[in-house]
């Protein structure tokens, strides 16, 4: 019997970092972003979706998802946002529930790394959820940087999600990346080395 454990974050709160920890550590990574990007490749039923809902000008002239235009769209309004969850939700929860489902028969171990797990209801799939936190000072300050984003645009893509505060009361387990690269890395290999062999 496999432990699947969710682990969620906030933007920019450097989830990332924990999920390359497990990676390393050998478990199979059942990646929401990645699942989010497959659904809306050219000639899928996901893009199509997108368009019947947000019209053709957020496609590009090669026919692929013109991913700043809907950012813009939908990082400034909640319910265009809603929208657009809507329409993908469907999609990106059938691929992610096949996902873990063939992890599981390779792995005692599997994680899903799903950025909007509270916000999709993921949970009640998890075995246990683990948060990657950061102050909100630190997220806004990564955010801007990794993306060239001004504070206004940062705030606003942090203000489209469940707050860190938020999902870390929900949570089971929490991960504390304020600190270093190495501190991180300590808190997951001994959360590994506590619970991976679980079986």
């Amino acid at each position: 019997m496999s432990y699947v454990l969710g682990i969620t974050g906030g933007i920019a709160s450097g989830k990332s970092t924990v999920v390359n920890v497990f990676r390393s550590a050998g478990y199979p990574i059942v990646d929401g972003d990645v699942v989010a990007r497959m659904v809306v490749e050219p000639g899928t039923p996901g893009l199509l979706a997108l368009k019947k809902v947000f019209g053709e000008g957020i496609i590009t002239s090669e026919g692929t998802l013109d991913r700043k235009k809907l950012g813009n769209l939908v990082f400034q309004d909640e319910t265009e946002r809603e929208k657009l969850n809507r329409a993908l939700e469907p999609f990106i929860r059938s691929e992610i529930d096949q996902q873990i489902e063939t992890a599981k028969k390779t792995s005692p171990l599997v994680i899903a790394d799903i950025p909007l797990l509270y916000e999709g209801n993921y949970e009640k799939q998890m075995d246990a959820v683990a948060v990657v936190y950061v102050d909100q000072k630190t997220q806004l300050k990564r955010l801007m940087a990794r993306n060239q984003l001004s504070e206004i645009e940062a705030m606003n893509r942090i203000n489209s999600q469940m707050s860190l505060e938020r999902k870390k009361d929900c949570a089971d387990i929490v991960f504390d990346n304020c600190g270093s690269l190495e501190e991180t890395t300590e808190q997951v290999l001994e959360w590994i080395k506590k619970h991976a062999f679980i079986e």
